[in-house]
């Protein structure tokens, strides 16, 4: 299938269209936006609305890119403005990062970047405005429509506005993110991004949205300037994270490796349903097996090779995070070395008690679905649970 709808010229000029400017940086977003569409066009099997999804994400992007360059040239202060060495979650996907990092971003000594503002960045959020910002209502409006095409998502991957937002949708404005593989079924871009792309650019990038989105609104809320961030992408880059970003403190989830195959296999099913007719759970587990085992290797061979320095990180299981959230907060509070005030403690406990989902609700997802052999997964996934010491789950 050809569709000129996906047509990278034709996207790239659109976004130059809708902003009025041509500069978008150096071209190192062109290699990923070109094996990106061919991989839209060729392999995801898009539905019509699938094409103008991902045409309209594209364009989007584009014109984030455009703009961020344009302000950042214009406000060439921006440029080198130090960062606070950051805290950041590198768990893979399904692990409980998202509801940790939404319990941690409730510390008023740090800011994370909230949905809104990393999908309508220019102009950079102003402290004054930061609650009354109007982009928010726009985006919980475009998000609200998410709930229309993919009902009961929401109450799996929890969407909005004013919640916390990955590091992966900073980098698809470099074209360099796992984003991609996980809405749409680009097998080839995704194995170009796991083994060949170079990505330091993408975290080049990465440090250019931050020193944006902090250029006017410097501090937390309690006002420090310490950035709290989140993606399971960054698991197969810790090597490139952390030539980025040197002083960073980790904190890696860890949960059974089926179960984090059986619940994102599950999950992005759901996610594609939007785009294409007949995504399978089974051939998404087959791809994501794959992409998810060879991140938990690199995440250990990261701590047997000194990339990951011991005295830098937590590690915490899905398993001990369930059972007992808040003495998972206290010990990577103290092997961080940080301060868990008793205020801060009582706003994470009332945000839990406040999304707490009730008894038998939320994803519902099994490994016999993915129709992989359980035997064989076990096996390979070995060196991490042994090195990480998670322990299986039932399947």
């Amino acid at each position: 299938m050809t569709s000129d709808v996906l047509d990278m010229e034709r996207l790239v000029a659109a976004a130059a269209t809708a902003t009025g400017l041509d500069d978008f940086g150096a071209d190192d977003w062109r290699e990923g936006l070109a094996r990106l569409t061919v991989a839209l066009d060729e392999e995801a099997r898009l539905n019509e609305l699938g094409q103008q999804i991902a045409a309209g994400e594209i364009v989007m992007l584009l014109a984030n890119r455009l703009e961020l360059i344009a302000w950042r040239r214009d406000h060439p202060e921006i440029a080198g403005v130090p960062i606070a060495p950051p805290i950041v979650i590198v768990g893979q996907g399904r692990t409980g990062t998202t509801i940790l990092f939404d319990i941690l971003a409730q510390d008023p000594t740090t800011r994370v970047p909230l949905t809104w503002e990393v999908d309508r960045p220019v102009p950079p959020p102003e402290t004054a405005t930061f609650k009354s910002d109007p982009r928010i209502a726009e985006v919980d409006e475009l998000l609200a429509g998410t709930d229309l095409l993919i009902p009961g998502f929401r109450s799996i991957h929890p969407m909005g506005a004013l919640l916390s937002q990955e590091c992966v949708r900073m980098t698809a404005s470099a074209f360099r993110s796992i984003t991609f593989p996980t809405q749409y079924r680009v097998p080839s871009y995704g194995r170009w991004w796991m083994h060949e792309a170079d990505m330091a650019p993408a975290y080049r990038w990465h440090r250019e949205f931050l020193e944006h989105l902090q250029s006017r609104h410097p501090e937390g809320p309690g006002g420090a300037a310490r950035w709290l961030l989140k993606s399971p992408a960054h698991i197969w880059c810790l090597d490139t994270l952390l030539a980025e970003y040197p002083d960073a403190f980790l904190v890696q989830t860890h949960r059974d490796p089926l179960s984090i195959i059986a619940s994102l296999s599950s999950l992005e099913q759901t996610l594609r349903s939007m785009t294409c007719d007949d995504p399978t759970i089974s051939e998404i587990a087959v791809e994501w097996s794959e992409y998810i085992i060879d991140g938990l290797d690199r995440s250990v061979t990261a701590r047997e090779d000194g990339t990951v320095p011991a005295d830098r990180v937590v590690d915490v299981t899905f398993r001990d995070f369930m059972a007992d959230p808040f003495g998972v907060i206290h010990r990577i509070y103290a092997g961080l070395d940080l301060e868990l005030t008793p205020e801060t403690e009582t706003r994470m406990r009332e945000f839990l008690a406040a999304h707490s989902r009730p008894e038998g609700g939320g994803h519902r997802y099994s490994f016999a679905a993915t129709g992989l052999d359980e035997g064989a997964i076990r096996e390979r996934s070995r060196r991490y649970q042994e090195y990480f010491d998670v322990p299986s789950e039932p399947q």
